[in-house]
């Protein structure tokens, strides 16, 4: 019998869960109530399902997402999740069904681009994506950092940190972070249901809840600019020594003062010997604001965000470029939304970019240029590695001084 690959109805919603819950090897929702609410939060008409007689064997969702570009501005983008397919399936070609769909779907309604995070590296590069924005997690040695154990606040600059609840950071966060993501490439949207989520106002059977510790900076003027959510777990050793570990599960700030401050006070607290950063950008500066920066060692480092380019024209025009320079770009996409060959002319007034006749100066899968696109990867890299074509001598550098950014991407959320 042939697979049907199509969007879902609300009736085959928990057949759905169920297939999600295999591809990721989690035992499945046994609550209808859990069911029910994720369902209220879903837009069905972007779930799809791959069905053999009868039975969902695959899993696909995206929703409407923005994301924030070098510059500042944030683009409209489609954010690909819970893809899975299950064992029994696999290699059918059921993921490159629901793909070029979801993509093509997304392309119409005017999507600029499309996102996701690679659980696993070879998969979404056939389909146009490539790794954009990277991140690296450190564990501190608190006792080797050299930091004074008494620091317990005030800064030099008369700003202070305090404990907060789930409900202040209900009520303080979303401004914040929406400063925040103006300043950060690589930022994506939050909603009010991701704030619920993540301070335990709605609550997943199948994730149980443990309430974490909320810090928050305050300039001396009092305005809040920084927000550090972290757990601890609690070890003993011999002699009755603590050796607890604060795992840093969330850290935003929006001036360097608030920045160096949370640092500094998760990695003062009583009884904590180590903690462990969470995902932070690539170039982040926490190592560098320890006194001893090797008290903090990188414990992982990978891709994450990965973008695929849906309409070059618009993407390379929303975003800004440090030098004026013009390049004209071959793209190669086998989907086709975004293939063709464009001509780009940043200045300090802004980018125009419009498809041309030109002789390229570089030619490049559309994969490539999402790796390039947030400022991430390197055109010179590229072309070292054969991915890239250099028509031009000199156009890769060129391609540099367009695209790279002083500081890399960051997408502080997995989804």
């Amino acid at each position: 019998m042939s697979v049907d690959v199509r969007t879902i109805t609300a009736s085959e919603f928990r057949d759905w869960l169920r297939a999600l819950a295999t591809g990721f090897l989690r035992a499945p929702l046994a609550s209808e109530e859990e069911a029910a609410e994720r369902l209220a939060h879903m837009d069905l008409a972007r779930v799809q399902g791959a069905f053999d007689d009868g039975r969902c064997v695959a899993t696909y969702r995206s929703f409407a997402q923005e994301l924030t570009v070098p510059g500042g501005a944030a683009v409209p983008a489609s954010a690909v999740s819970n893809v899975t397919v299950s064992p029994t399936h696999r290699r059918r070609g059921l993921l490159s069904r629901m793909m070029d769909a979801d993509l093509a779907a997304a392309k119409e309604r005017g999507d600029v681009l499309s996102t996701l995070i690679a659980a696993e590296y070879p998969i979404y590069g056939r389909y146009g994506f490539g790794p954009a924005a990277s991140i690296s997690e450190w564990e501190i040695d608190v006792p080797r950092a050299g930091l004074d154990a008494r620091w317990a606040g005030p800064d030099d600059g008369g700003g202070r940190v305090d404990l907060v609840d789930g409900a202040d950071v209900r009520k303080i966060g979303p401004e914040l972070y929406e400063r925040f993501r103006a300043m950060q490439h690589g930022a994506i949207t939050r909603d009010e249901r991701w704030w619920q989520l993540n301070t335990g106002q709605v609550v997943m059977a199948h994730e149980p809840w443990r309430e974490p510790f909320y810090a928050v900076y305050r300039s001396a003027h009092g305005e809040v600019e920084g927000l550090l959510v972290y757990r601890a777990e609690e070890k003993w050793g011999d002699a009755k020594q603590p050796l607890n570990t604060a795992n840093v599960r969330g850290m935003i700030a929006v001036s360097p003062a608030a920045e160096r401050a949370l640092w500094h006070f998760v990695c003062a607290i009583d009884w904590i010997s180590t903690v462990r950063s969470g995902y932070r950008a690539g170039d982040d500066l926490l190592p560098l604001l320890l006194p001893d920066p090797r008290a903090a060692r990188i414990v992982t480092q990978a891709d994450f965000l990965w973008v695929r380019l849906l309409d070059v024209v618009r993407a390379l025009e929303a975003r800004t470029y440090p030098v004026p320079a013009s390049l004209v770009l071959e793209v190669h996409d086998a989907a086709g939304p975004a293939g063709g060959r464009f001509r780009l002319d940043a200045s300090a007034d802004g980018a125009v970019c419009a498809p041309s006749a030109e002789s390229p100066d570089l030619t490049l899968d559309v994969r490539e240029l999402g790796a390039l696109y947030l400022g991430e990867e390197s055109a010179v890299r590229l072309v070292a590695l054969g991915r890239v074509v250099e028509e031009v001598a000199g156009a890769a550098a060129v391609a540099d001084a367009l695209f790279r950014t002083s500081r890399r991407p960051w997408c502080p959320d997995i989804f």
